[in-house]
């Protein structure tokens, strides 16, 4: 996914210049392409004993090349998070007439993600579990995209109780987890039908079932590119039948 261009209901196409890798792939797929050699490394060597040098060989790329990219191995095994804070910061950016249900958009955009990659997010999973340092870098990584929501709720609802938007906040990043792990460890039931369901009863426990405007015109709000076209649809969805109300 890029954050250069983005979605407006509809995708507006780009045509973007991109400066090339050294098997010639555009920087996107070449990130995937290192962090999927990297994970099969740790998965057969063992997190501790691959090294750099080994990531670099399997991925065709110089040790220097890697070190442009990524800062260590542990920042192979969650490039795709970084890139997943800064795209869930951009979404809340823009403008949104519901705060409640946009972090609730935030959340599905982030499920999707790893549901399109289930395979190489099962394989770094298993890599990640067998590694105290990974395990306490992921819990990090689990409350930065809790600090994001209660920092925008904070700042879009100023009036609101603070414990109420944290509280709110902790719920919709449990939810998220919980049926994210369950997909990934191959749970047929854990799907974004099923996170969508779970965030709507959120909702409604805490009272912000649908949005308070009556009029009839329909709010647009950007989505990064590369935002999967069913957390679009489902966006759009739910401000229309909030507007319609």
């Amino acid at each position: 996914m890029t954050s250069t261009a983005g979605f407006l209901v509809a995708y507006r196409g780009s045509v973007i210049l991109a400066p090339m890798t050294e098997r010639g792939d555009v920087p996107g797929s070449f990130r995937v392409r290192v962090v999927a050699e990297a994970i099969d490394r740790f998965a057969e060597g063992g997190y501790e004993a691959t090294t750099v040098d080994e990531i670099a060989a399997a991925a065709g790329i110089s040790r220097r090349t890697f070190f442009r990219q990524f800062r260590s191995k542990e920042d192979v095994i969650f490039a795709d998070h970084e890139q997943l804070l800064d795209e869930v910061k951009q979404y809340l950016a823009t403008d949104h007439r519901d705060p409640w249900a946009a972090i609730c958009d935030a959340a599905r955009l982030v499920f999707a993600h790893f549901q399109e990659s289930r395979d190489l997010s099962l394989r770094r999973y298993r890599v990640v579990q067998l590694v105290p340092a990974l395990r306490d870098r992921e819990l990090v990584t689990v409350h930065s995209y809790e600090r994001i929501f209660i920092d925008y709720l904070r700042e879009a609802r100023p009036a609101e109780s603070v414990l109420k938007i944290v509280g709110y906040a902790a719920a919709v990043t449990a939810c998220h987890n919980y049926l994210l792990r369950a997909m990934i460890r191959g749970d047929a039931d854990a799907t974004v039908e099923s996170l969508d369901a779970a965030l709507a009863d959120l909702r409604k426990t805490y009272g912000f079932a649908s949005g308070s405007g009556t009029d009839q015109e329909v709010v647009v709000a950007k989505f990064p590119a590369g935002t999967p076209a069913d957390v679009i649809a489902e966006a759009v969805r739910r401000q229309i039948e909030t507007n319609g109300r």
